[in-house]
Formats: structure tokens, sequence, C-alpha cells
């Protein structure tokens, strides 16, 4: 999805339909329309989520392609939009070379529709998020120097955040990382010469946005039903003789990309709610309502790099026969980094939910502890070498101790980041010096 979605976005085989087309709800828009006395035109949708619609926009001001985000009318998505550009300003405010991996906002204002008055806020026009480059990829991991570049956009993004504004994200997972374009370039209006609409194309000029959005619903319908009937032969066939897709190519996609959608995040010092982020990307400290700061986002970035080294979620958890979501989340978490260190485990306002007072899960007694190590080499197929490196750089991120894990200013000086140039033998040559001089300055704060 392009531009700048917001969290809550739909799936996208789905749209919002024309319930919250009311009173407090979203504005309708129609190509062509035009907003801020003219100067921005919409060009066609985006995106859409609970609280606003996106829209590609053309600014007649600057002659450039922008993402124009709507919210809805009423005073509770109002005081969420307000929110949202104080933290949206003070990133433009300190980040004038645009280059610290954080979507930048260009101008807000208010319109007034016949569902009431919305507040818009103007972005810079991105593209396809990681979420869809993981799904184009066919959910196959990407090529590791790939994931490295995508990283540390990331930290770097983090690293301003966190440390130069105080600012914590909240709802960091691939959807809410854009690239610097689309993945086709034909989509881009940029790469594809798209030339802007300028006024509104002739024809209907009220019952543009219904009847384009039934048709839409009518042939997305069509086309889960022909996938369907495909699958259900595909599997009648027991897949004999199938022939797995092969790999994509990704030659010639811009893996630059940027940190979206700032409508949950907060001040470090003022944190807006007990639960924030996502539930595959959530981390321990934030089900067991212990308090959190920036180290939670750092668990969602390791949930991400992972997902892009992969393909595949760390943590999918779901509600069992006699344990919740939070119970088998935790769960997985120990299974895959080991026991949850008391303290930690009953030191939650919702321990006793899930804990006993040692420190075991109360509902779901036997565990199969393994390590992130193993589950890249038996699951994914990576190198023993490989697989040592990205679970080195991602184990310490996710730390049941928050206060353990790495700061993004710490995990940019980290030697996996910058072993993509090299040759392997030059890799594993270096990593090996670096274990030996980690392992000699270990010895030698031991004496001391």
């Amino acid at each position: 999805m392009s531009g700048s979605p917001p969290s809550s976005s739909g799936s996208e085989e789905e749209d919002e339909g024309m319930d919250s087309y009311r009173k407090g709800g979203y504005h309708a828009v129609r190509i062509g329309d035009s907003f801020a006395a003219g100067r921005y035109i919409a060009q066609k949708k985006l995106g859409w989520g609970q609280f606003s619609t996106v829209w590609l926009a053309y600014d007649t001001q600057s002659s450039k392609y922008v993402a124009l985000k709507i919210q809805k009318s009423a005073p509770q998505f109002a005081q969420a939009a307000l929110h949202e550009i104080e933290i949206l300003s003070a990133i433009a405010a300190g980040d004038t070379s645009n280059n610290k991996s954080v979507v930048r906002l260009i101008d807000h204002f208010k319109h007034v529709g016949p569902n009431g008055q919305h507040l818009c806020m103007v972005l810079e026009f991105l593209g396809d998020s990681l979420l869809r480059l993981i799904k184009y990829n066919r959910y196959k991991g990407l090529e590791s120097r790939r994931v490295k570049e995508i990283c540390k956009c990331i930290l770097t993004a983090l690293d301003y955040l966190h440390r130069e504004l105080r600012i914590i994200h909240t709802d960091l997972k691939p959807e809410n990382i854009l690239l610097s374009s689309t993945i086709n370039p034909s989509k881009d209006p940029i790469r594809s010469g798209l030339t802007p609409i300028l006024e509104k194309p002739e024809g209907n000029p009220n019952g543009g946005v219904i009847v384009s959005s039934i048709e839409k619903r009518l042939k997305q319908r069509a086309k889960r039903a022909v996938a369907r009937i495909s699958e259900r032969r595909s599997s009648m066939g027991d897949g004999v003789g199938m022939i797995p897709k092969p790999a994509r190519c990704l030659d010639g996609i811009d893996f630059q990309c940027k940190v979206v959608d700032f409508g949950n995040a907060c001040w470090g010092d003022r944190p807006i709610a007990e639960e924030i982020q996502t539930r595959q990307y959530r981390a321990p400290e934030v089900i067991l309502n212990s308090g959190y700061s920036f180290a939670a986002d750092m668990w969602s970035f390791a949930c991400t790099a992972f997902e892009l080294a992969t393909g595949e979620m760390m943590f999918a958890p779901k509600t069992g026969q006699g344990f919740s979501e939070d119970e088998d989340h935790l769960a997985m978490m120990m299974e895959l980094l080991g026991k949850i260190p008391r303290k930690i485990a009953t030191g939650g306002a919702r321990s006793k939910d899930y804990f006993d007072r040692y420190g075991d899960l109360k509902r779901i007694r036997r565990l199969k502890y393994g390590s992130l190590e193993r589950l890249l080499i038996d699951k994914y197929k990576f190198s023993d070498a490989d697989a040592r490196e990205l679970a080195g750089f991602l184990c310490p991120l996710l730390d049941f101790e928050p206060e353990k894990r790495p700061t993004a200013q710490q995990c940019l000086q980290h030697p996996w980041l910058d072993a993509g140039s090299e040759t392997t033998d030059e890799v594993k040559s270096e990593s090996s010096i670096e274990k030996a001089n980690a392992g000699m300055n270990n010895l030698q704060i031991k004496h001391n």
C-alpha cells in the first residue's frame, strides 16, 4: 500500500465499505476533487484504515505527487489526528535534510465536507510497504544484503526517534515501513510518467465513489471465488507434478525505506496506552503490563528483521483449548529464547493471569525449548555461519529484560550490518577476529 496508510489499514482484498461514509465518518472523495484552496488534487485512492483514507494527490504548488491522509470527522478521530500532527511536526522540524528514514509531513489543514470537518495531512509520497514486498517475494526470505540495507534504514529512523526526539513509535511492523518507490515501476506516478489529473473527469459527478466501490467489491469477490476453486483443484491433485513457483527477481527495486504511521506514537515520558503494538510484534513487557519504553520498539524491530530474512513471522500465537492468545505468545517466546526470568515473569500487573509464583506458565506446562540459531538452520535452511551471525544480531534485541536490549544507535555499530559488502570468506574471517577480540575484552573485564 503506497503513501502512508494507517496502521489499522484493511487488507488489500477488501474495501472500507460505504457504511462509514456518514456524519462523523469518512469524507467521500472523487478523482479530481481539490483541497486546500485548490493546491492538492485527488488522483486515486491508496489505502484506508479505521481512522482515515489515504489518497494520491498532485501538489500544484510544488508540481509533485503527495499522499493525502483524510481523517474521519468525529471528535475522537480529530483528536487522534492532532496528536499525529504534533508528532510528525516535531519529526519534520528536526530532520531538515530529510535523511532520517522517517516519513515527512509536508502540510496539514482542515477540510469541510458533507460529513463534517476533516483534519487532513499531506505526506511525501512513498512506495509499497515491506509487507507487500514480503508477499511479492512469495514469503521467501530476502537475501542477506537486502535485509541489512533495510535494517539500516529502520535503525536510522529509530535512533532519530528514540535518542534525538524521545518518541516511541509503538507499532513498528512491515506494514508501517514503506519503500521509497513502488515495486512495480508502472504503478509509480513519478517513474511511470503519469500525467496529473487537474480537473474532474466528465461523467456522473455524484455517484462515482459509490459505483466504483460496488464494482470493485464485486470484482474482488469473483477473484476470491476463482482462487478458492483453483486451491481446491490443486489440493485434489495432492500436489503431484506441481512445480513450485520460482523466486521473484528483485533487481531494480529500491530497498531504501522509511518508517511511517505515527498515529499511535507517543513521547517517551508520556505513554498513551497500556496495550500497544500489533500482536505478532508485541514485546513481553507489554503483554505483562509491566511498563514499556523505547526497548519495546527494538523488540518489534527484531521481529521485523526476522520476517524479512525468513519470509515468515517470528511469532504467530493463537488461542487454544484452555489457554489465551497471550499465554500462547509467551510460551512461543520461551520455546525460542529460553525461560523468562522469574522477576520479569511475575513483575507485571497481568503476570498473575499467566504465571504462577515460580515463574512457570499456569496453563501451558510442556514447552519444547530450542534456539533461534537452530530454527534458522533447521527450518529456513540457513548455513551454520549465516544462522550464527543473524542470531547473534537478533538475540540481544529479544532479551526479556528491556533494559538489556541494545539501542538503535548500538545496533547501527553491529558488525553484522556491515558484513554484506565483503566476500563470505572475508566476513567469516573478520567475524572470527571480532569474536576473539570480544572474548579477550570479556576476560579482561572479569579479571578487573
